[in-house]
């Protein structure tokens, strides 16, 4: 049987140019002899369509758009994702459920049965899970099609009771398929690739694994769909961060294309997901391609073309702007610097060098007469008050004015800068620096974003040696430095590493040997700030814990405050 992996970036919502998409593969997939092609989860509406599936008429177009498509799987088997009614009214509306369309008709439908709930997942919010689990007969072979979560246990998560692969494997099927939609971050794909082989280990059939690419908002799904044979070898593994289309032949045997001898299956590849320290090069180049496939995604989807950036001439502020720049050209990321009274001229004149290396336009804007102005204005009500958080807060608050001014003036998105140390610690002013439509650095801690700009840095000098090295500050009071206000970085980040990402208790991180006055100070700081972040913009998504819509903490709460 030859089949073909059509790993597709999708668009929520825009049934026209998904189903555009899809019928594009299944014409390729034919004109090559294709029996059967497998797109991913969710791929007629895009995933996660999260309340939109709750509209009644959006799944109307789910169910158009399936039509229009089984037209074109006539001679070929076509197996995507949509949502589907749920015919008992006892239980939820909806099924996630993946379609076999074939002699231009739907031939079998098959449900998810593992539904997820954590982290940004909220499946069990909107889908019914299956209660029947069947084989499905095609051109002489029985295909165990399933998706997503339904191969992530193996009998020992104990997330679940069910294990539908096993329910399948009783049915002796020659195919395991499975329609995937699993997001990025920086310690999945080796997860996903021992997940993968694990089940064909168990099975000893191949398993054709078909993921999502794109970004949709915070979340990016790096593709990198995998096709192994039944004795666990990998045949291929498609690219990660950009679409493709693969065809292969897998024989009566259990083998894919040449490769027809048998041999012991190889041992899995190193676990991440319990990475135990922070590691801010792991995977580095990942990170870089996510963030890239996140701005660019943002822009195209959303329909905006062009980017604008508060450049201080710092670390953060630099690093996104080469992002932004490879992401979307620099000729549409637009500069801004705004220096205050308290500006040093070498970061001006970092941030000048910047530009100039990538070649993105920038205007040098003072910031002098407007803060006098206010400090003038408020003159009356502050009564010779001491100089304090509100006057530096009031140098980050006119730079946001400014910058959203400009926004809105000409059309562009504002990137923030904010980097995930100080999201954490709450080190950031809002509606000042913490300003913006899309956070590029929110899921990377500082050591990460310096990492991120050595590998920037990788072939050539872009960002300028000065910014690499001098010392981190706001530079919004005299001789300013970050250490003034958080912990060294060195430091700080493992703590918060410890924190967020392995959520373990105070007396868990000191007895790693942190101080535990610092420790304590600095959990403190994350948890008293989580009104700022709850008003911050989307995040990218590139680590196993991000702050948004993945991890959910009340604002107001006596935990360590």
């Amino acid at each position: 049987m030859k089949i073909f992996l059509a790993q597709q970036n999708y668009h929520i919502g825009n049934f026209e140019s998904n189903t555009t998409k899809i019928i594009a593969a299944i014409e390729t997939a034919k004109q090559q002899g294709g029996d059967l092609i497998v797109f991913s989860e969710m791929s007629v509406c895009g995933y996660p369509a999260r309340d939109f599936v709750e509209f009644s008429d959006f799944v109307d177009q789910c169910y158009a758009a399936i039509d229009t498509i089984k037209m074109h799987a006539d001679t070929i088997g076509v197996l995507i994702g949509s949502p589907a009614r749920n015919p008992n009214p006892k239980g939820k509306d909806l099924f996630n459920a993946a379609f076999l369309l074939y002699n231009q008709s739907i031939v079998a439908e098959i449900h998810k049965t593992l539904l997820p709930t954590y982290d940004v997942f909220d499946e069990y919010r909107y889908f019914e899970p299956a209660y029947e689990w069947n084989i499905v007969a095609f051109k002489g072979k029985k295909l165990a099609i399933t998706i997503c979560e339904d191969i992530w246990n193996l009998g020992n998560n104990p997330l679940y009771r069910i294990c539908p692969m096993d329910e399948l494997a009783k049915q002796q099927p020659d195919i395991m398929i499975n329609l995937s939609a699993s997001p990025f971050d920086y310690t999945h794909y080796e997860d996903r690739h021992n997940v993968a082989l694990a089940n064909v280990q168990k099975y000893g059939i191949p398993l054709v694994y078909c993921n999502a690419v794109g970004s949709q908002t915070e979340i990016v799904f790096d593709g990198g769909s995998l096709i192994f044979d039944k004795y666990g070898r990998l045949h291929k593994a498609l690219p990660m961060f950009q679409e493709a289309l693969e065809g292969f032949e897998v024989h009566s045997n259990g083998t894919i294309g040449d490769n027809n001898n048998s041999m012991p299956p190889p041992s899995a590849v190193a676990p991440l997901h319990n990475w135990p320290v922070l590691n801010e090069y792991l995977n580095i180049a990942q990170i870089h391609a996510a963030l890239i496939l996140g701005i660019k995604d943002y822009f195209t989807k959303m329909g905006f073309k062009k980017a604008i950036i508060g450049s201080s001439g710092g670390i953060d502020s630099a690093v996104v702007l080469a992002l932004a720049c490879e992401a979307l050209g620099a000729e549409n990321v637009r500069a801004i610097l705004m220096p205050s009274p308290y500006s040093t001229e070498h970061s001006v004149q970092d941030a000048v060098a910047l530009s100039i290396n990538l070649g993105n336009p920038y205007d040098i804007v003072r910031i002098d007469t407007v803060y006098h102005s206010f400090l003038q204005t408020l003159d009356p009500i502050f009564n010779n008050l001491p100089f304090g958080l509100a006057e530096e807060n009031m140098q980050s608050r006119t730079r946001g004015n400014l910058l959203m001014a400009i926004a809105n003036k000409f059309g562009y998105i504002l990137l923030n800068t904010s980097n995930k140390s100080e999201l954490s610690t709450g080190y950031g002013t809002l509606y000042g620096d913490m300003a913006g439509g899309l956070g590029v650095l929110g899921d990377c801690y500082k050591l990460q974003v310096y990492a991120l700009a050595q590998h920037i840095n990788r072939e050539k000098t872009i960002i300028p040696d000065n910014i690499l090295t001098k010392a981190p500050s706001a530079e919004l009071r005299p001789n300013q430095k970050d250490s003034d206000s958080l912990p060294d970085y060195a430091v700080l980040d493992k703590i918060l590493y410890q924190y967020i990402e392995k959520r373990l208790s105070p007396n868990a991180i000191k007895a790693q040997g942190f101080d535990a006055a610092l420790v304590d100070r600095t959990l403190k700081m994350v948890n008293n700030n989580e009104y700022k972040r709850n008003q911050f913009c989307p995040i990218i998504r590139v680590s196993p814990k991000a702050f948004g819509v993945g991890r959910r903490v009340p604002i107001v709460g006596k935990y360590l405050s």
